[in-house]
């Protein structure tokens, strides 16, 4: 389903901005990433259900940090941790997940107390640069929920198009659905996609 993109290897790249510093994660910042993602878990349940089934406590983070040091070094998953550079706090996470046919999907998750400060907005711009610039993407793409009208606005300043929307009977499979689940429907999913000038 996914083509890894040429690995960088051990060179892990660090990506500062005017007031984030974005990283690959370390061991030493298992507890930080557990924080948000369990103080998060409401808010992040649809649109990241697997990053959360795999960290479901804290003894559970330091293995996932090593996965995405193994996707780092082959070339699969590009994750980078989110800290502000002023005063050290972490505040959520960018991916960069290389597909098929030159394109790489961008997701993201910030903090509550971290959104609405322009960091969501700031780190897809770092990403961005990244993805084309270094993975050699040809194209991005960003889905979000069609309620998510935050997530649509940060992809829309960075020039993205909306491409189409996927229905809501489709996003199930998207999201690896429990049968048993008793869950109201999924919203419809936006895809929005922006090609390398």
């Amino acid at each position: 389903m996914f083509a890894a993109s040429p690995p960088l290897g051990s060179k892990l790249c660090v990506l500062d901005t005017a007031r984030l510093r974005l990283r690959p994660y370390e061991a030493s910042d298992a507890a930080a990433f557990f924080r948000v993602l369990d103080e998060s878990r409401d808010r992040l349940r649809l649109s990241f259900p697997d990053r959360l089934r795999s960290v479901p406590t804290l003894a559970e983070a330091p293995g996932q940090l090593a996965t995405f040091a193994h996707d780092w070094r082959t070339g699969r998953f590009y994750v980078f941790g989110i800290w502000h550079q002023q005063t050290q706090a972490y505040l959520g996470d960018i991916c960069l997940m290389p597909q098929r046919g030159g394109q790489a999907e961008i997701g993201y998750y910030l903090a509550a107390e971290a959104e609405g400060h322009g960091y969501a907005r700031e780190a897809l711009g770092a990403i961005i640069r990244f993805g084309f610039e270094q993975i050699g993407a040809t194209h991005l793409l960003i889905r979000c929920f069609v309620d998510n009208v935050r997530a649509q606005q940060v992809a829309r300043a960075h020039g993205f198009r909306l491409l189409g929307e996927e229905p809501a009977s489709e996003s199930r499979s998207w999201f690896r659905f429990n049968l048993w689940d008793t869950s109201p429907p999924l919203p419809a999913i936006l895809h929005f996609t922006l090609a390398r000038c």
